[in-house]
């Protein structure tokens, strides 16, 4: 029995629902079972930025310049904050798009039960699958292409909060950009161009040093940018640092902007979120 039919039934019986946040962990355990029943959407999910990384790591393997690191740990420690965006960004802009097109929100929304469940539904499959993907993610930099794991408990840490700002951000964006498509049929389109465009410009796939500042202005605008530059300080030595834009890892500023997108994430949903299409009204 779903969430809904759990929502009908209590109506119906004149029992109280439970709270929010016991709905919000049977609708994220449903959110999973849901997620990993859709074999093309497990499969393109996890191995786009496996792929990518395979690519980029194996075509430019040689030594960076002055940095004692090798080009494939650059690109691990890139792609690890690109498979964070992926799982939350791209996802829900996608599946919450294709959901309202199908007029799953709106029947939802019909329902005894809280708005809140649902968002809490997404963001644990969200974190789910982003820790699986990040797991993955780190197993092949490290066996593959030399990325080393964090060696004290300090940068465990500082990966610990920029994985979870940087979700968490990510996530607030996805499910506000989930409103632009006008069908679920255009959600692909319309979510993956920005998130493609973001990864160039934001040293996923090209060093800082090499793309022209109008455009890291750009990327420096969103949170992307911010993980990359804070995961390559954690995963990196400090010798590496000379790429970024000011020499440093500036965790203080990575911590500010991700926290940022998290509270501006919060009001921009609040703005833009709609549970009905556009050709509903």
């Amino acid at each position: 029995m779903n969430i809904t039919d759990t929502s009908s039934a209590s109506a119906a019986t004149g029992k109280a629902l439970p709270g929010a946040w016991a709905l919000g962990l049977s609708r994220g355990a449903l959110e999973i079972k849901q997620f990993s029943r859709q074999r093309d959407a497990v499969i393109f999910t996890f191995a786009f930025p496996i792929v990518f990384l395979t690519l980029f790591a194996s075509i430019f393997s040689g030594t960076v310049e002055g940095t004692g690191i090798t080009a494939s740990q650059l690109y691990a420690a890139g792609m690890v904050a690109a498979g964070i965006m992926s799982t939350s960004f791209q996802s829900l802009g996608i599946s919450i798009a294709v959901e309202r097109d199908e007029k799953v929100l709106r029947r939802l929304r019909g329902t005894p039960m809280p708005p809140a469940a649902y968002f809490l539904g997404k963001v644990w499959m969200v974190l789910a699958t982003g820790l699986a993907e990040t797991a993955i993610l780190l197993l092949v930099g490290a066996t593959l292409f030399g990325l080393d794991l964090p060696g004290t408990a300090a940068k465990w840490l500082t990966f610990a909060w920029i994985f979870v700002l940087g979700l968490t951000g990510c996530a607030l964006l996805g499910i506000a950009i989930s409103s632009l498509p006008k069908s679920g049929k255009s959600a692909s389109s319309v979510v993956v161009l920005p998130f493609l465009v973001l990864q160039f410009i934001s040293g996923v796939y090209i060093p800082i040093s090499q793309i022209p500042h109008w455009l890291l202005n750009i990327g420096a605008l969103f949170p992307l940018k911010w993980m990359c530059q804070g995961l390559r300080g954690v995963f990196l030595p400090q010798s590496a640092a000379v790429l970024e834009q000011t020499g440093g890892w500036e965790y203080g500023r990575v911590a500010l902007v991700l926290g940022a997108w998290v509270l501006g994430g919060l009001v921009l949903c609040r703005l833009t979120f709609k549970w009905k299409t556009h050709r509903d009204g």
